[in-house]
């Protein structure tokens, strides 16, 4: 088994010219995708992978490896233009408008935990990565809206590295969803918020813990969805 280029369709961002782009699509499979840095051998289960036909991708992107699914939704930045600024920079200014997305929403509970996750409490609800070079910056985030942290068990072995915070918690301890919390929201609503905070608008505040809009464009792609607001 070898992973594939990733083409999904925020592949499409980093061709675009535009200087932000904001896109929240929902995954039309199951997938397995691997951080810039992981391989198959540590990473995955390859056994379960094809007997269940999944498909194994490798994005451009570090962190770790992540399962994307119809109950997950992908959030996808591209900042072009904007000089070179930390990594975490992104992740809390990223992070904090799906915060108060979720949280007009009416999720309780949230807050940043470690440099790029989201929880509900101390259960991971969404992991995000960076890429960059000199001429743009792409945030990439998975939303775990309904699936089972069977899912991640059976796919996903432990990553070998990990945020404090986990204290070694295996995936089925460690993540949870926001139908498993009770909240069961429609995904076209979920997105809709997410894009009302997130883009484009200028002075996104930082990170913090928390307690009449209708997209512009709906595009299909196949069986992946996305929703995005042009510049």
């Amino acid at each position: 088994m070898e992973p594939k280029t990733y083409d999904l369709p925020d592949a499409a961002l980093l061709d675009d010219e535009s200087s932000y782009r904001c896109m929240v699509w929902e995954p039309g499979f199951v997938a397995v995708i691997l951080g810039q840095a992981n391989n198959l051998e540590e990473s995955v289960y390859p056994e379960a992978l094809a007997a269940d036909q999944v498909p194994v991708y490798k994005r451009p992107s570090g962190g770790e490896s992540v399962v994307l699914s119809p109950k997950t939704l992908v959030i996808s930045i591209l900042k072009r233009g904007d000089k070179l600024r930390s990594p975490r920079t992104y992740f809390q200014r990223y992070n904090q408008g799906i915060i108060d997305a979720l949280a007009q929403l009416g999720v309780e509970d949230l807050r940043c935990e470690g440099i790029s996750d989201i929880c509900i409490g101390k259960m991971k609800i969404l992991g995000s990565s960076i890429y960059r070079n000199k001429d743009v910056v792409m945030y990439h985030a998975v939303l775990n809206r309904g699936e089972s942290a069977e899912t991640f068990e059976r796919y996903l072995k432990h990553p070998t590295r990990e945020p404090g915070y986990r204290s070694g918690r295996s995936h089925a301890e460690f993540v949870t969803s926001l139908e498993e919390r009770g909240y069961r929201f429609n995904s076209l609503d979920i997105r809709r918020a997410i894009l009302r905070k997130l883009g484009p608008v200028p002075g996104l505040p930082l990170c913090r813990t928390s307690k009449k809009f209708d997209t512009q464009s709906s595009i299909r792609h196949g069986t992946n969805e996305k929703l995005e607001l042009p510049q």
